[in-house]
């Protein structure tokens, strides 16, 4: 039976700070050969802060199935194989399934963000969205205007814009700022 909900595949890496360049290298190579597998949604590199050696490599797809089709393939152990001797730790993944969990440290010894910054973060990204999506579902569905159906057409939107575009991008962007005590 195929699972309907995305999933999500967790990689975290350690490696010696000296490392860092290689294995960048290494995964402007895997990156894109993982992209073209069926049911990529997209990925995040969550890169360590100074002095730390932690990589976590954030990788969404459609389907279990698509996921394991990625992980289990040739191709992929291949790639590893490559990167395995700078690994301290090895190659650790781990799958979920929940909707999000932007602000859910992928290793047990890095610390959450403070809550009143992933308060901040969420009001960037929910604010516009909220304002900016009714107003435009408004214009191009007039004739749904008050409707219970155009309130969950917008709140779909909304939902969607912010799981899958607005926090993958802001997270990664304020991501420092949101390490920082």
């Amino acid at each position: 039976m195929t699972q309907q909900k995305h999933v999500t595949l967790v990689i975290t890496h350690a490696l010696k700070p000296q490392d860092a360049g290689t294995y960048e290298a290494w995964l402007g190579k895997i990156m894109p050969i993982a992209a073209q597998y069926p049911g990529h949604l997209g990925a995040n590199v969550i890169r360590p802060a100074d002095g730390q050696g932690m990589w976590n490599i954030i990788i969404r797809f459609d389907t279990l199935e698509h996921l394991y089709g990625w992980t289990q393939s040739e191709t992929r152990r291949q790639l590893v194989d490559e990167i395995t001797p700078l690994l301290g730790e090895g190659d650790h993944t781990e799958i979920r399934t929940e909707a999000a969990f932007w602000f859910t440290p992928p290793a047990p010894h890095v610390r959450q963000p403070l809550r009143w910054k992933q308060f901040l973060i969420t009001l960037l990204v929910i604010f516009p969205s909220t304002n900016l999506v009714p107003w435009l579902t408004g214009m191009a569905l007039p004739a749904l205007k008050g409707s219970l159906l155009l309130h969950l057409i917008n709140d779909a939107c909304v939902v969607a814009l912010v799981v899958w575009l607005w926090m993958p991008i802001v997270t990664r962007l304020f991501a420092g700022w949101l390490k920082k005590a």
